[in-house]
């Protein structure tokens, strides 16, 4: 399997039960995640080394978070104590026409007052097949900016494929922020994990007429993306129908060698978690790359990785390679006995 190093801030979520508001909760459920670390946790979960470059502070919320990657496998030697808090977010879980929605408590977090890197180790990269990170890391900083860029430089210089995931977050900066800083990152990376709306709100592509196939936006969008950056080799994302919160039809879209895979449009009937879902995805789709998988089988299995994340609670999925395998070639809900 592949070694992976990625890079990323390791977060407290807080949930509250289905069907109540954050402000009349009396009890929330506790775990935690964060865009890398949940693709950490994944990957790890399909047999990869992969390992983890975050800041914590060190007290027992700090120390907790490395013992929950440890626990799921993930390395946590390039995890530095730093700062005075872990950044958490809180989340009203939606149910039917009520979306679920997110507030960020992140300022001020270890990772966001880091002002310089810490991983200036030359053997950092030695041995590695992939360096992953998402837009929301150089979302929290200029410094992270910084920090973010020079480890894609060396990790292109020492010969690693780039994972990128636009992941764009409104409440943490502006689209003119993002492409401003995307134009810095994208030359460096391999593998870009964009949509329709990344391409035309961050990269300034001319919207496609309306009136076209998603098979032909994909294919228009994919282009256009590698026109403007041609060391781009991989561009892939999902397509979501969502009938309500607790219910939505999800299918993959990778686009590579000038070719558009897709995979089953699969139906999530009843949805105990969305979040993290676009992790495991992430998580699944590199697992094919690294294993050098075929491309029509990696889009159903990310997708499934995906799909199979959605119902269960927390932020990433630790599941087998086998586990995912037995899901998509399965047609049924019924017990495993």
């Amino acid at each position: 399997m592949g070694k992976v190093v990625t890079l990323g801030e390791i977060l407290i979520r807080y949930s509250t039960e289905k069907g109540q508001h954050l402000e009349d909760s009396s009890r929330l459920f506790f775990h935690y995640g964060g865009s890398e670390a949940n693709v950490s946790i994944g990957l790890s979960g399909l047999s990869h080394d992969v390992s983890l470059l975050s800041v914590v502070p060190n007290n027992p919320l700090g120390q907790g978070a490395l013992q929950h990657f440890r626990k799921y496998g993930v390395r946590t030697s390039d995890v530095y104590y730093s700062g005075e808090r872990l950044g958490s977010y809180f989340v009203e879980v939606g149910a039917g026409p009520r979306a679920t929605s997110v507030v960020y408590d992140r300022k001020h977090s270890s990772l966001a007052e880091l002002t310089q890197t810490l991983w200036e180790d030359d053997t950092l990269f030695e041995g590695v097949d992939l360096f992953h990170v998402s837009g929301i890391t150089p979302a929290l900083s200029d410094e992270l900016v910084d920090i973010t860029c020079d480890l894609m430089k060396r990790a292109k210089e020492s010969g690693v494929r780039v994972s990128f995931d636009s992941n764009y977050r409104a409440k943490l900066w502006s689209l003119e922020k993002a492409s401003s800083v995307y134009k810095q990152l994208l030359p460096y990376v391999d593998i870009f994990s964009a949509g329709k709306l990344d391409a035309i709100n961050l990269l300034g592509i001319t919207p496609l007429e309306e009136t076209a196939s998603t098979v032909d936006e994909l294919t228009y969008y994919s282009q256009k993306m590698q026109e403007i950056y041609p060391n781009i080799s991989v561009i892939y994302s999902t397509t979501r129908e969502v009938v309500s919160t607790d219910e939505n039809y999800l299918q993959g879209n990778l686009w590579i060698d000038n070719t558009l895979y897709q995979s089953r449009n699969m139906h999530v009937p009843y949805i105990v978690d969305r979040i993290g879902g676009g992790d495991a995805f992430s998580a699944g789709l590199l697992h094919g790359l690294l294993t050098k998988d075929e491309y029509q089988h990696s889009i159903e299995f990310a997708t499934g990785m995906s799909v199979l994340k959605h119902t269960y609670s927390g932020d990433s999925l630790y599941i087998s390679e086998e586990e995912v395998e037995n899901f998509i070639q399965s047609d049924s809900s019924k017990i495993n006995r």
